[in-house]
């Protein structure tokens, strides 16, 4: 489909959200020459930053709840990511044979740059943000999209073949990928653990969504997968590309490896040096997986091995994701909340040797938490609990034994999130001692609470640094 193809279509895009992507499509097919109509079951106070993007242009606004027509009598529907396939809305447009499309697919259509894809169910943004960093620092220009970002619709003109794009691609996305028949040509898949079971239903039907990013690679593409993972070390088979690994436990035949302080690679020759382990800012095991993968796609995209550690050395994590806030009283205080699964959480409170304490809980997106209260039994001096699924964690601790040595505390909802996660803190501060963590590593999403984890980590950095020291 080429641009000109949008001339004078009538397009509803269907959810303009908070993060980019709806405003982006939206903004790029009404510059097309399309009709665009912009709906969303939020209303115009929610989305005011978002609509001040699309101010000055011809887009209709039909905000607080969707009209059948809209769905009906369009030409096409572009999808947000966070709309479920079960929508009503959904279904009058298939209903009357109207063309369903998404903003992601729409830029795998248009892109003259080949593509490398980057999804997991954890580390996503950060092996996309390193991936990117390492590619600077070969010939080629970098464009940096999809989940972490802006939509890079509005960049098509200035996106040449030679260039490289790399997008962190979430579930959703990948899902409705599938509709194109394309795969990006290099794909990394970090690993597979049960999430966002609220919308799949099942761990199979939420692997199967993820399964795109490979399935229809060519035989001149090639993906990176997580040979530690019992899932997708055993995707090998899926589409024709060629498969390289990544492990931080043992060597692997092709890609990249920890070999005690070194990360090695090799692809058919005899093993390289990528860096050593002293070379990362990042904490944790999940860390140096998602450095051993970014640094194996950089190298397959013709970034000479010796400029990968200086590289390595100067990146520095992403908000939110085991940021440091500050030390208080002999404690350090570090911000998680993108830790919105158990799996993440796990390597939260791993990636610390200090004595932690926890702060975790949040919106119930019915997964388990079985292998994640082990963990903070194994590695937490205390768990202070909150949220919808404050009760679930500490019944998960109760039940990993007859007397778990983690002090648990569970903080009632008060009045707001504020107030509720003001008290958490204060709870884990009397809790702490010098040398110790008080981590925010919730294992869950937080929309019981927040608008997003974005929003839940800026109050937990505000809070902290609003503490003052003890006398």
């Amino acid at each position: 489909m080429l641009p000109t193809e949008f001339a004078g279509k009538r397009v509803t895009v269907m959810g303009i959200g908070l993060f980019g992507g709806g405003v982006g499509v939206a903004r790029f097919l009404a510059r097309q020459g399309a009709h665009v109509t912009a709906t969303d079951l939020k209303d115009v106070a929610t989305l005011a930053p978002s609509i001040a993007q699309l101010a000055g242009l011809p887009i209709a606004l039909h905000l607080g709840g969707h009209t059948p027509a809209d769905f009906t009598d369009a030409d096409l529907v572009v999808v947000n990511p966070a709309v479920g396939d079960d929508s009503p809305y959904l279904a009058l447009a298939r209903n009357a044979g109207v063309q369903l499309e998404t903003e992601i697919n729409l830029f795998f259509k248009l892109c003259p740059a080949p593509i490398l894809g980057i999804t997991g169910s954890n580390g996503k943004s950060t092996a996309t943000a390193l991936a990117a960093h390492l590619l600077e620092a070969g010939p080629r220009r970098v464009w940096l999209g999809g989940n972490i970002g802006r939509s890079l619709l509005e960049d098509l003109d200035a996106i040449r073949p030679g260039d490289l794009v790399v997008l962190e691609l979430s579930s959703f996305q990948l899902e409705r990928l599938a509709w194109t028949g394309l795969s990006p040509a290099l794909s990394v898949v970090l690993n597979l653990s049960p999430n966002h079971l609220d919308r799949h239903k099942t761990f199979e039907a939420y692997a199967r969504a993820k399964q795109p990013i490979i399935l229809n690679q060519r035989d001149t593409d090639a993906a990176i997968l997580n040979a530690d993972c019992e899932h997708v070390s055993t995707w090998g088979a899926l589409g024709a590309g060629r498969k390289l690994f990544f492990s931080t436990r043992r060597p692997v035949e092709r890609g990249a490896w920890r070999d005690g302080p070194r990360a090695l690679w090799r692809d058919g020759g005899s093993p390289q040096e990528l860096f050593r382990g002293g070379d990362l800012m990042l904490r944790g095991e999940h860390n140096l997986g998602n450095a051993l993968a970014a640094a194996a796609a950089a190298v397959l995209c013709g970034v000479p091995i010796e400029a990968i550690a200086p590289r390595l050395a100067a990146f520095k994590p992403l908000e939110h994701r085991l940021e440091f806030v500050r030390t208080l009283d002999g404690v350090a205080y570090y911000n998680d909340s993108k830790a919105t699964t158990p799996e993440a959480g796990i390597a939260g409170v791993e990636a610390f040797d200090e004595p932690v304490v926890l702060i975790a809980g949040g919106y119930d997106k019915h997964l388990p938490f079985d292998k994640f209260a082990e963990a903070v039994v194994k590695r937490a001096k205390a768990a202070v609990l909150i949220g919808a699924t404050a009760a679930r964690i500490r019944d998960a601790i109760a039940a990993t034994g007859p007397a778990p040595i983690t002090h648990v505390v569970t903080v009632p909802t008060l009045s707001d999130a504020a107030a509720t996660l003001a008290e958490a803190i204060a709870t884990a501060r009397a809790l702490a001692r010098p040398g110790d963590v008080v981590l925010l590593s919730p294992a869950c999403a937080s929309y019981d609470m927040f608008d997003n984890f974005e929003q839940r980590g800026a109050l937990f950095k505000r809070l902290v640094m609003e503490l003052s020291p003890a006398h």
